[in-house]
């Protein structure tokens, strides 16, 4: 039995040692983009692997609404839609400037459940883009309850950071160049 345990210790720690490693890809690609579009699309092509998600979701925060720009989920989830920012994670996230750590959509009061019934979600994180003003969000949702796990929840937030600073670097190139 001991052997056992230790070969599915050996396992998780090898699966978990592959998604730091597609996190610091991600970061590398993060840190030569020079757009939104481009922060965009690393996110959506490491993201969801990164933290072992059934999907993930970029939001942009639109005025008072949030946007979901870009998706890559196992089920179309909003991608194109426009909702008020009070009424979704992505803008109670970027509003709070915290992560939002949701073991059951249905069961938490920052979910507007009736968007959420007819997809596969159960659990989620999202995470705001930004620093101290977000301008944006990254989501990774589950189809089964649960509580994510601390490097899950990192892996996201260290991807958010990446994100972050990538979009600084662009606002202070522009800036420079003016």
């Amino acid at each position: 039995m001991d052997g056992k345990l230790a070969s599915e210790r050996d396992a998780e720690q090898k699966a978990l040692a592959a998604r730091w490693s597609i996190a610091a890809e991600a970061i590398e690609a993060l840190a030569g983009t020079r757009s939104l579009d481009a922060v965009t699309n690393v996110l959506r092509a490491f993201a969801r692997r990164a933290v072992g998600a059934d999907g993930i979701a970029v939001v942009l925060r639109d005025g008072d609404q949030c946007h979901y720009i870009a998706e890559d989920a196992m089920e179309p989830l909003w991608a194109g839609q426009r909702f008020p920012m009070e009424d979704c994670v992505s803008g109670w996230a970027m509003a709070n400037r915290r992560t939002a750590v949701i073991a059951d959509v249905f069961d938490d009061e920052r979910v507007p459940v009736d968007a959420y019934r007819a997809t596969f979600v159960r659990s989620m994180l999202m995470v705001p883009i930004g620093g101290a003003d977000p301008i944006a969000a990254v989501g990774a949702y589950w189809s089964e309850f649960g509580q994510a796990t601390d490097n899950e929840i990192a892996l996201l937030e260290a991807l958010a950071r990446a994100a972050s600073m990538a979009l600084d670097n662009e606002r202070f190139k522009r800036n420079a160049e003016r």
